[in-house]
């Protein structure tokens, strides 16, 4: 075959890609695009708040200043209500009363809720505006998955026991905090673990915490139940409530506003 022969096959194979470049069959690869596409089930329709702050319509309201410490009980006795001390849109820890715990029992769930250390604390290290959240509280007492509550704007602590850390585990990726007198904003993911009938971990916990809009966990492994002294394991529970810490500190009056949560 002649070079010239070549040649003229090799211009009408471009011409022919390029008409297919310029007239595409939408037909045809509409078709193949929707052999991808996926209709069902459709997600539900939850409608923001306003604001960042304000819960969204699926959300279960855990408080929000208008109904006092109705979703909560104090100490370890559900049959007593929360004693904290109730302001104007906020409550503030009530040293000596004990934790509050939600009456009711979650799973998974992405939890909102803002804090402020008081203006004008003392004290240092970890005897600074100490509290926490239990993410998971399992048994009487500040027992369950800690994520911790400091002063840390302006002093020094072990890492793994500033704010945002999972205590004595999880060191955050982040100094995040507001200088005391400030709100700061908690939005937490909580996917709980899972144990087998025999009360092995089938899947651990896992955490996202993000602190005034900076991520400081981001879908953590837990690695167990919080321990002061020693180190931490699981033990198999089902459902749980969540606790606010009342550590017993001089210095602990923390206050805490705009609390909602969406079960996963």
């Amino acid at each position: 075959m002649s070079k010239k022969i070549f040649f003229l096959l090799g211009l009408a194979t471009v011409s022919q890609y390029a008409d297919a470049q310029k007239k595409p069959n939408w037909d045809s690869l509409a078709r193949e695009a929707a052999r991808t596409e996926l209709w069902e089930p459709v997600p539900p329709v939850v409608t923001p708040g306003a604001t960042p702050a304000d819960a969204p319509s699926d959300a279960i309201i855990l408080f929000d200043g208008k109904h006092g410490l109705d979703a909560w009980y104090g100490s370890d006795d559900s049959t007593k209500p929360a004693q904290w001390t109730v302001g104007d849109g906020f409550f503030t820890v009530k040293k000596g009363t004990g934790g509050i715990v939600t009456k009711q029992k979650f799973t998974d769930y992405q939890l909102h809720l803002e804090w402020k250390i008081p203006e004008g604390i003392h004290g240092d290290n970890q005897g600074r505006g100490n509290s926490g959240i239990f993410l998971a509280n399992t048994g009487k007492g500040d027992v369950g998955y800690e994520a911790q509550i400091l002063d840390i704007y302006n002093n020094k602590t072990y890492v793994n026991g500033q704010t945002g850390s999972i205590y004595k585990q999880i060191i955050p990726l982040a100094n995040a905090n507001k200088k005391p007198g400030e709100w700061q904003v908690y939005d937490i993911v909580w996917t709980a673990p899972r144990f087998n009938k025999d009360g092995i971990v089938v899947s651990p916990a896992y955490v996202t915490i993000m602190l005034n809009g900076v991520l400081l966990q981001n879908h953590a492994q837990v690695q167990g139940l919080t321990q002061w002294i020693g180190n931490p394991y699981y033990k198999a529970h089902g459902a749980c409530p969540i606790r606010l810490q009342d550590h017993g500190d001089p210095s602990e009056p923390i206050s805490f506003r705009n609390i909602w949560l969406r079960p996963l």
